[in-house]
């Protein structure tokens, strides 16, 4: 039989080093890529076509929501199963629009990782029992047809790659220069990001990207 290609996204290298070392102690796996932004995911899964993406999503330049909508829409037999830092229930949510085949917390991924490759591979979705939980109380209190969904505007690529780089410390013009577009451009997005998000003033952008950066450095991480 032959075995689960999986290629695996994160933009730190010692995490994707663990999550290598725990997929190929599985007999019926192997890591067939990597790649450290949801950008060369994207590439990657076109060149290397694993069946399953073990995705994460707070990454520079794409991140894992936009990449794995842009990998289901382009190579539609590839599953995407997203490990996370942080579980909260929007988050969930518009993972599974973007059409993740599950949702993992890190610091269960030793005991979860495997068994939810397997179930994406299979079709099935898979989540950690957190998550799961959570789902079901949510599944339980509200019929499809009464479902809040997702409010407001999603950002764009472009606009969650602007805000991940200010949460990164960039000025406008070191962000306009990494993303090879004019200031002006930098300034559009950054104030269409502060509209879709009801901020009113570059301060307030600028604590909410701190805000979130600080969320993930803070959770707890995979290393092995």
């Amino acid at each position: 039989m032959s075995k689960i290609r999986v290629l695996i996204v994160d933009d730190h290298t010692i995490v994707r080093q663990g999550l290598r070392v725990l997929i190929e102690q599985a007999q019926d796996m192997e890591v067939v890529g990597e790649a450290e932004d949801g950008a060369k995911a994207v590439a990657n899964t076109s060149k290397l076509r694993p069946d399953v993406v073990v995705m994460d999503l707070s990454m520079p330049f794409m991140n894992g929501l936009e990449a794995t909508r842009q990998i289901r829409s382009q190579a539609p037999c590839t599953k995407v199963l997203v490990l996370s830092t942080f579980s909260g229930d929007d988050l969930v949510a518009q993972s599974i629009e973007s059409g993740a085949k599950g949702f993992l917390l890190k610091q269960s991924a030793a005991n979860d990782l495997l068994n939810g490759i397997r179930k994406a591979k299979q079709g099935i979705s898979f989540f950690s029992s957190s998550v799961a939980k959570r789902l079901a109380d949510f599944n339980s209190k509200f019929p499809p047809t009464q479902r809040p969904r997702h409010s407001g505007h999603p950002l764009t690529a472009r606009e969650q790659q602007v805000l991940e780089l200010v949460s990164r410390g960039y000025a406008n013009k070191q962000v306009a220069c990494l993303l090879k577009i004019s200031i002006k451009t930098v300034e559009k997005h950054r104030q269409q990001v502060m509209n879709k998000l009801n901020l009113h003033d570059v301060a307030s952008l600028t604590r909410y990207a701190y805000s979130k950066e600080a969320q993930s450095k803070q959770a707890p991480r995979v290393e092995q």
